[in-house]
């Protein structure tokens, strides 16, 4: 994995702005497969360029072939049953932070604005689906070769010819998976989450025996926090929450250490946040997943003061850090001056080789596409700030 050795490099979390005419093709994609394949292949070759021509160093696919972050594995996952479930019951619609500032997520749940919806987006159906929760009742399978093969496929020929040597593939961990994903067929909690790692971990294998970065999306890890039941202590959540980062250990056991990338979020819906766990409480607990790079938030007004924690925290040796630096919670368009200042703080706690410039959270349906590309610019021009500010001294 490249290091900040000369200069920061910079990066991202992984979702990026989509076009409109791909949500158009997946949206009529029943009809007319082949029609969507090509432009979900034209609009990967467009993102990577979108993404060389804004400064990132390390680019992704933007995630185009994805319907969502987690929600794409109902179609790569075999032993699930759809079940109706009652809007109230998903997971997102629940948790202390809801509870605490209910006026507000009514109001905001209301009008829509806990994400970005383009405009093009905004016109729900006259009779909207009912939720669903999926089911284990079977073994759970990996039956996504094909899907994941074809985005590999995409990315490789986007890449081609732009001289980029080093990409990154996102994907979801089996703790993220969970949630929504209820169990009736293993005979404990334990022995489920340990399928869902071993069906993953076809997928995650393919990614890094492509020739790519596997990164970790693990967002429900800090998030379930809030969720969870009162009663809970902190010492009993985080000894469940070590038992899925075991479980991801072991779906990523035959893949070297220096092709991986953990990421972890306290979700990214426009909300107040207030009842997010604090870093210092995850930070051991991201270390011990076997990465040589961890992604976190560090840039929103809820968790930028916690670069502290690695003045307690000992970061190993030869590990990465990617702080965000940019944020998909706020409009305000970062200066650079700030976003190197950010670099410069974790940078000289951690040593300036062990940092790369990174974003909060993904920048696709967070925040308008044309502040998203404006934030990856800017992420660029304050690397290159702090890069010199670091060389000074």
């Amino acid at each position: 994995m490249k290091r900040s050795s000369d200069r920061i490099l910079t990066t991202h979390v992984g979702s990026l702005p989509r076009p409109d005419a791909l949500d158009d093709a997946f949206d009529a994609r029943s009809q007319n497969e082949a029609a969507y394949q090509r432009e979900l292949k034209r609009s990967v070759a467009e993102v990577v360029q979108l993404q060389i021509q804004n400064g990132v160093d390390i680019p992704n696919d933007g995630e185009f072939g994805k319907s969502s972050w987690t929600g794409y594995v109902n179609e790569r996952l075999g032993g699930y049953d759809p079940r109706t479930i009652e809007p109230g019951q998903t997971a997102l619609a629940q948790g202390k932070d809801r509870a605490q500032f209910a006026e507000f997520y009514a109001e905001a749940t209301r009008k829509g604005n806990l994400w970005y919806r383009p405009d093009s987006r905004l016109r729900a159906p006259a009779t909207p689906a009912a939720p669903v929760r999926m089911v284990a009742t079977q073994p759970v399978t990996y039956t996504g070769q094909a899907a994941i093969q074809q985005d590999i496929a995409n990315f490789k020929a986007a890449l081609e010819g732009t001289g980029i040597d080093e990409a990154f593939m996102p994907v979801v961990a089996p703790a993220s998976i969970e949630p929504g994903r209820a169990n009736e067929h293993y005979a404990t909690e334990e022995e489920y989450v340990f399928a869902i790692a071993e069906a993953m971990r076809e997928e995650y294998e393919a990614i890094t025996n492509a020739g790519f970065l596997l990164q970790i999306d693990d967002a429900w890890v800090p998030a379930m926090w809030d969720r969870a039941d009162a009663s809970l202590s902190l010492a009993d959540y985080l000894k469940r929450c070590e038992l899925r980062m075991d479980a991801l250990n072991h779906a990523l056991r035959n893949i070297p250490e220096a092709r991986i990338r953990y990421h972890i979020c306290w979700g990214s819906w426009h909300g107040p946040h207030a009842t997010d766990i604090p870093m210092k409480d995850l930070a051991p607990l991201m270390l011990k997943v076997k990465a040589q790079a961890y992604v976190f938030e560090a840039a929103n007004v809820r968790h930028e003061h916690e670069y502290h924690v690695w003045e307690e925290v000992k970061l190993p040796e030869g590990k990465i850090v990617i702080p965000g630096v940019v944020s998909h919670a706020t409009n305000v368009l970062e200066h650079p001056e700030l976003v190197s200042e950010r670099l410069q703080r974790v940078a000289r706690l951690v040593g300036k080789e062990n940092v790369m410039g990174g974003t909060d959270c993904g920048l696709g349906g967070r925040v308008h596409p044309q502040l998203g590309w404006a934030k990856l610019k800017v992420l660029a021009e304050g690397a290159a700030l702090a890069t010199q500010a670091l060389k000074r001294g």
